[in-house]
């Protein structure tokens, strides 16, 4: 493995721990020290990828520059250490397998007996080293998604074992567990970490690092059982309680000293940090004081009685990292598109936002409330942002109220309509006619040419982009001409004008009214806002100074 250093990361007591957080945030004080940093996930579901899962249960689909569809962890690395990853960084269950399979297909294994035990631990191993590689990193993280002690995660926890022995002083792994506090008890109880402590013991792995997840701060006496019960260290038992902006938490590792902790236990040189970016985001977004509210206008919000979030994890950061540069927080009101349809009178309700956006999804269900909900904030001046098919819908919305096309719709919903302004791409029509659903869009980064003295093109400040996508449906070419004539400016299309990117109304007939094909909030990070949807928590924040 050539000198290089691996961080594991799981997960105990139970699930939604802070995993992803946790690892990015460590990321980020190594890369603070200096060092080339990777991450990696590991998925323990036999899906090959996440793009078939559906996003109330999972959360989000993170969609890299390359296509590859990805967990939403994916996206809080590359937001924390400022990092683009590929493929190579993210594997799951049916990856590893399929893989495997393959090579005994091609009888890469020499006439052995191919087994669960070492051939896919060994697998997992070589994947890591390779995305280790590939990446030129000195340290690589690697999460184990999931919470130990499932079955599922038994094959991961026998990689750690694997490659500790191997290098013992190059591989550490780092637990993060619940501390619960229960209210008609009031004081934090261990026992549930020490029984997950106790479940990594029994797979051969002993956790070098502690993070203990909890209401509030950690106290003395409870670090201290948990060091005598676990067997760890105190100075390796961190607190981490909840805070009110993740971005804060990278910031209490370092005063427990995390950082220079984990690199002299990699036998490495503890250079100085630098976290000045950090303290400074942290200390404006503290100081903000005034606030602007945002709709987001979507479907795919329930999950029993509770609201997933996690479905729109990216566009969700992407409004904080855009209120932070605007100098306003965000709050946000979720609005079930449902709603509109049942009673479409019920739009009014979307005049108390500062701005509405309507995000990216799939099928027909809600749609008609999502169009509703555009052409109140087309008609109303409201502040509006699309993403995908939102911005599909805000030219089907378009063409409808505006070209006069009563029936214009896009052949996802309607294959017979006749006036099919959003239509397939014509390469994906047999993939469609074949059932081959998986992977089959228009995925990853693709570049776009910008019309000069637009919206989008002051706003990014160049004339060419690349943006992520992950969609089959586009404008139709037929209909272009005739939505521009009536107004509606494509100011982004790709190289070969074939494709529109972009949509937007000129300043002068709306404050904000702009939409894109491709998902923005990918690559908006905490330090650097997105500039679409700069813009359109700028204008957000400009209507609400204006009523006030």
């Amino acid at each position: 493995m050539e000198n290089r250093k691996y961080i594991f990361v799981m997960g105990g007591v139970m699930s939604g721990v802070g995993k992803g957080i946790t690892t990015s945030s460590i990321g980020a004080i190594l890369k603070a020290r200096g060092y080339k940093v990777t991450a990696l996930k590991i998925d323990p579901y036999v899906n090959v990828d996440a793009g078939t899962m559906n996003p109330t249960e999972h959360g989000e689909v993170f969609v890299l520059n390359d296509g590859d569809e990805t967990d939403q962890d994916m996206g809080n690395y590359e937001r924390f250490m400022d990092i683009q990853l590929s493929r190579e960084n993210y594997m799951t269950t049916g990856r590893v397998y399929e893989s495997v399979i393959h090579r005994e297909r091609n009888l890469e294994y020499g006439g052995k007996c191919v087994e669960v035990v070492p051939h896919i631990p060994l697998e997992v191993i070589d994947r890591i080293v390779k995305a280790s590689e590939k990446d030129g990193s000195e340290i690589t993280l690697i999460e184990i998604g999931g919470t130990v002690g499932e079955y599922q995660n038994v094959l991961f926890l026998e990689t750690i074992r694997m490659m500790k022995i191997k290098n013992p002083d190059d591989v550490l792994s780092v637990l993060v567990s619940y501390v619960p506090m229960p209210n008609k008890i009031g004081e934090m109880k261990t026992k549930p970490t020490q029984y997950a402590v106790r479940t990594v013991n029994s797979a051969g792995v002993q956790p070098e690092f502690i993070i203990a997840r909890s209401e509030v701060p950690m106290d003395q006496k409870r670090k201290e059982k948990i060091s005598m019960f676990c067997n760890v260290g105190e100075e390796f038992v961190i607190s981490a309680p909840d805070v009110d902006n993740v971005y804060e938490v990278l910031l209490n590792f370092e005063r427990d000293n995390l950082s220079e902790t984990i690199l002299k236990k990699l036998r490495l040189e503890t250079r100085t940090s630098d976290l000045s970016a950090w303290k400074n985001l942290v200390e404006k977004i503290k100081a903000t004081k005034d606030s602007v509210t945002i709709g987001i206008v979507g479907k795919y919000f329930g999950t029993g009685d509770f609201v997933l979030s996690d479905a729109y994890m990216s566009v969700i950061e992407a409004i904080k990292h855009a209120g932070y540069q605007a100098g306003v927080k965000t709050k946000i009101d979720w609005i079930n598109s449902e709603l509109f349809e049942k009673e479409p009178e019920k739009t009014g309700s979307l005049s108390q936002y500062d701005g509405v956006l309507v995000p990216g999804g799939f099928g027909g269900r809600g749609i008609e409330g999502k169009i509703k909900a555009i052409q109140f904030c087309r008609e109303n001046k409201i502040p509006f942002l699309g993403i995908c098919y939102g911005m599909q819908l805000a030219v089907i919305e378009y063409a409808r109220n505006v070209l006069g096309l009563e029936d214009a719709n896009t052949t996802e919903v309607n294959r017979d309509t006749k006036n099919p302004v959003i239509d397939i791409m014509p390469e994906q029509k047999k993939n469609l006619e074949d059932g081959n659903y998986g992977a089959t869009m228009r995925l990853g980064a693709y570049p776009a040419k910008l019309e000069a003295g637009t919206i989008a093109a002051t706003l990014y400040k160049q004339a060419e982009i690349s943006e992520r996508h992950r969609h089959r449906w586009e404008v139709s070419p037929q209909y272009i001409s005739k939505i521009e004539t009536a107004g509606l400016v494509f100011s982004g299309k790709s190289p070969d004008g074939k494709l529109m990117e972009i949509i937007e109304l000129p300043g002068e007939k709306h404050p904000f009214f702009v939409a894109s094909q491709f998902h923005p909030e990918f690559k908006s990070t905490p330090l650097k806002a997105h500039p679409l949807f700069f813009g359109f928590v700028s204008a957000a924040k400009k209507r609400n100074q204006e009523n006030k």
